[in-house]
């Protein structure tokens, strides 16, 4: 009843399949993680591109018009995440209601 357990053993498989799992989602979950910086978070113009669902080209005419706040470091732009928040709060325009 004392049973050599080897990698092959079937327990082992399955424990050694459930951590690969495991650290594949951590990988996963920590690919885009951006640590806070001064209770701040920074992103590229590639990633607020994406969130906003526009391109590069519009975020660099914002930034030239003065809509869009920024950080440029050399050639490396970066983007406070409090910024982009409170961009979108002042573009809020609610919808016009018809009275029923």
């Amino acid at each position: 009843m004392n049973e050599l357990m080897t990698r092959e053993s079937g327990p082992v498989v399955r424990l050694l399949e459930k951590l690969e799992r495991t650290l594949a989602e951590v990988g996963r979950l920590t690919e885009n993680y951006r640590p806070v910086l001064g209770g701040e978070r920074y992103l590229t113009d590639r990633e607020v591109a994406q969130l906003l669902k526009t391109s590069r080209r519009t975020l660099q005419e914002h930034r030239d018009a003065g809509r869009m706040a920024y950080i440029q470091l050399g050639g490396k732009i970066l983007y406070r995440e409090s910024d982009i928040e409170r961009m979108l709060r002042e573009g809020y325009r609610e919808a016009f209601h018809h009275g029923d």
